[in-house]
């Protein structure tokens, strides 16, 4: 396999969830994420958690959600990601994928 082959295959193929931890609130990171992701072209939302963590559903083109999840790995320039979480979106959070890209209400 070429390294070419095993980057195409390493690309999510569906939504996926992520959930960052580090300096990630009060530092722009969900507008700035909304921005990124409204930019590569995906759906879905971001929104702060009551525990610190900054968590989002997205999907969309494979290539544009590596590039977004390469993107929360460092964050915006005042961000401080210690820890990026990523498995595949659950079953019900995939119908909150329509509509763009939003910044939901704490959670």
């Amino acid at each position: 396999m070429t390294a070419q082959a095993h980057l195409e295959s390493a690309l999510p193929a569906e939504p996926v969830h992520l959930t960052i931890h580090g300096r990630v609130q009060g530092v722009g990171f969900r507008d700035a994420f909304c921005v990124q992701a409204s930019r590569l072209g995906l759906e879905g939302w971001v929104r702060n958690r009551r525990d610190g963590s900054v968590e989002a559903v997205v999907g969309g083109d494979p290539h544009a959600l590596q590039a977004l999840v390469r993107w929360a790995n460092r964050g915006p320039p005042a961000a401080q990601v210690e820890r990026l979480v990523t498995r595949p979106a659950a079953p019900a959070e995939v119908p909150t994928l329509q509509g763009g890209f939003r910044r939901l209400p704490s959670a």
